[in-house]
Order: C-alpha cells, then structure tokens, then sequence
C-alpha cells in the first residue's frame, strides 16, 4: 500500500520504511517552535522535570509575538521568561521586540522551515510550513517541552483527504477564499486529525504567499497538518533562504486517500466567513451591499500579513479614505515585510487613508490587545479564527476574509465586494 506524502515524511522521521494509518510512532524533529504564550509553561515544565539543556539549541526557535509590545505587566514577565530561557541555553533563533515578526510569517522568511522537516510548535497554525512541503504541527506545550529535551515527538500516523486543484483564480480571489470555500465545503471538523494533501497539475499558479495562507488555516478544518508538494514555486522560494539542506518527498501513485474533492480554483469567488465559526461562509455576492455595517478592518495576521497581501489591500485603498466610524488596523507580518512595505509606498498609502499601521504582533486576532472589539461591535478580519469574545467582548462579531474585501470594506463602512471600490481586476 502506498503512503500519502505527510505518511512518507513521518516514515522518515521516524526511521521506518512505512507507515499507515492510526500507528503510533517515535520521530525525529527538525524544529521546534514556541511563543510568549506558550514557551513559558514549556519553560516550566522543563524545569519541574530537572532539564539543565536543550537537546539542540539550533533546532530551538522562540517568538515574542503575541502580547508584544508588552501590553501589561504579566505580558512583560511572560516575555522576560523566554528572554532569559533562550540566553541561558544559547538559542539563537529568538526574536524580541524589534526583531521579530509574527511567528508563523517570521519562520518561512527567515529560512528556518524547510521542505521535507517534521515540525512542531506550540501554536496551533504550526501547520503553515506545510506550504513549503513540511510536515508541521501544533502541539501542546508540554510535548513542547519533551521535545525540546529529547529532540523527539510521537505521533498517531493521520489519515488523508487529497484536495485536487485545477483552473486558475481570477479576479480579487486569493488563497484566503480558497480555504474559506473548502471550510465552508467540509465543515470546522471535516478533516478532524488528518492530513489535508494539496495536489493538482497546475499549482504552480498558487504563490508562495496563497499556499501560507491556505495551510495555515488547515486547523480550521480540524485538520492534523496541511502539506503542498514540492515544485517550482517552493524551489524559488527556498532557493538562498533556507538554511539546510531540503528533503523532497512526493506521494505515491497508490496512495490511500479517505476521500477526494476537487476545485475548480476559476469559480472562486471572494468569501466571507460569518460569525461565530469559519465554516459559516458566504460568496461576497450572496451578502447584499450595505447589509453588514463594520466598525473595524483588520488586515494583517500569520494568515495574512504578507507583502502581497498589503499591496492588494493598499491597491484597493489608494486615494481614497477609511469610511467614518471605521476603525482600520495594519498589521505588517514582519520587520521585513514593514519596511518592504515602507519602500513601495504602501504604508504612506495606508496612513493617508487614514488606517493606523503597527508593529508585527497577533495582538488583535485573538484579542489580546491593540484591536479589541466592544460589545455590539463588528468587525471584518483577515485572521483565521471567528469564535465568540475572538477579539473582544462576547458580543462582538468577527467576519473574516481577504485583505482585498477587508480593504474595501474599510472604505465602504460595510462588508464590500472589492469590485465596487477597485473595479474589475
């Protein structure tokens, strides 16, 4: 019997020549991944159990992304932890204040995720670095913490569900509308603990950037991780990034799926994830204009706050303004992304309109601070999770959606389709 490509890479990681489906197994990890949140009960855990080293530091990456800028004082103690872990055992890939960027589209930029490694991190959108043909994961922070000491995690084997691509997107439809759809198509538990495989003969005309935001949200399927082959796209993008050597490992023709679905990536249309779950979705087209009063956009997020998701949006809002009773929040995904951003223009255009521009944090997307909603309000969002209280009060609401119908909706005051303030595209 075949194995799926998430089955081969665990197959290797674990030392075995295959593997199926519901076994348990040891594996080697080439990463492990944890933030301000997350790393300090890891930290504790470690040393509850007497751990006076990491298994290997190089292997180690910490984020402060999440209530950074601190927000409050146990924000700031929280931060001081992971500073302090990291210095004393030497991890050099730790990014602070001023360095960092939010984790998830800090580590693809930076290199450190690499086709073909098995990932972990105490962070449940782990699973973005399947877009590089990784096999990443999200994982509590105690199987953290073993990791970190024994560089070793164990996994039950997961099932597959192959999602077959074809066509092309057209128009304001991106990556985001993509996993919306299939969300919208299977459910927040349709892939509960199994592999959603991307396959198609014409991936090549998804980004880089699309293939992030679409295996980030894998999760919100209830997916164990999300996985795209390695082709050229990935090539390019790794090529004078990574920093070791790639693995490529490609599903054999006798793979077992548990079922298949295929989508046409032309018929896609800008989505809208309405509240309270990221399956409740709707075409922009079903939403009658005006119907939806926002009184926040948030553009940005480790789904979504890469430079090509700030041109569409700074495309969308170029000469014109946040529409009154709007508030409108950038949020850059990284330093780099901030300053390519800087260069092109991009956040002069943001500014003039009249939206404020931060530092890189997820602070908004799960209400921790620097975006929270008050009672009664809504807002459109290009974050990943819609749940009751997501970003505020319980009685806020959140809608998400890409940054070209979070931008023009900005300017609208409602949940716009991005071709009634842009035009066609």
């Amino acid at each position: 019997m075949g194995m799926t490509m998430t089955q081969k890479i665990l197959a290797d990681h674990a030392g075995l020549e295959s593997v199926t489906e519901g076994q348990l197994i040891n594996a080697k990890l080439d990463l492990m991944l944890s933030n301000d949140i997350t790393a300090p009960v890891a930290i504790r855990e470690l040393e509850k159990a007497g751990v006076t080293s990491v298994f290997d530091a190089n292997r180690v990456v910490f984020v402060n992304d999440h209530f950074v800028p601190n927000k409050d004082i146990k924000a700031a103690q929280q931060a001081k932890t992971v500073r302090d872990f990291a210095n004393k055992h030497n991890v050099e890939a730790f990014y602070d204040t001023g360095t960092m960027g939010i984790e998830h589209c800090l580590l693809p930029e930076q290199g450190l995720a690499v086709p073909g490694d098995c990932i972990i991190g105490a962070d449940s959108h782990t699973c973005t670095y399947g877009a590089l043909g990784a096999f990443a994961t999200g994982v509590g922070s105690t199987d953290l913490a073993f990791g970190i000491a024994t560089g070793m995690a164990w996994f039950k084997v997961p099932s597959a569900i192959k999602i077959n691509l074809t066509g092309e997107l057209t128009g304001y439809a991106s990556g985001k509308d993509l996993i919306l759809h299939l969300i919208g198509m299977i459910g927040v538990d349709g892939a509960r603990y199994k592999s959603l495989e991307f396959a198609g003969d014409n991936l090549s005309s998804l980004s880089m950037d699309d293939r992030l935001t679409i295996a980030n949200m894998a999760i919100e399927a209830g997916a164990k991780n999300g996985i795209f082959p390695v082709d050229s796209v990935t090539r390019n993008y790794c090529e004078g990034r990574i920093k070791r050597p790639m693995q490529v490992f490609e599903a054999d023709s006798d793979a077992v799926y548990e079922q298949t679905y295929t989508i046409d990536l032309g018929s896609l249309r800008p989505t809208v994830a309405f509240p309270h779950l990221p399956e409740n979705t709707r075409t922009i087209d079903e939403i009658p204009a005006g119907s939806v009063e926002i009184q926040q956009s948030v553009i940005g997020s480790c789904t979504n706050g890469r430079l090509s998701d700030l041109r569409i949006a700074a495309q969308l809002m170029k000469g014109k303004k946040v529409a009154k009773n709007v508030r409108c929040i950038v949020f850059p995904g990284t330093q780099q992304i901030y300053l390519d951003a800087l260069r092109e223009g991009l956040i002069e255009i943001f500014i003039e309109a009249g939206a404020a521009v931060s530092t890189p944090t997820c602070g908004p997307c799960l209400g921790g601070h620097m975006g929270i909603l008050a009672e009664g309000e809504r807002a459109v969002s290009t974050t990943n999770r819609n749940f009751v209280g997501r970003m505020g009060h319980k009685d806020s609401e959140v809608y998400l959606a890409s940054p070209a119908v979070a931008a023009a909706s900005a300017v609208a005051g409602y949940i716009a389709n991005p071709e009634e303030i842009g035009g066609e595209k």
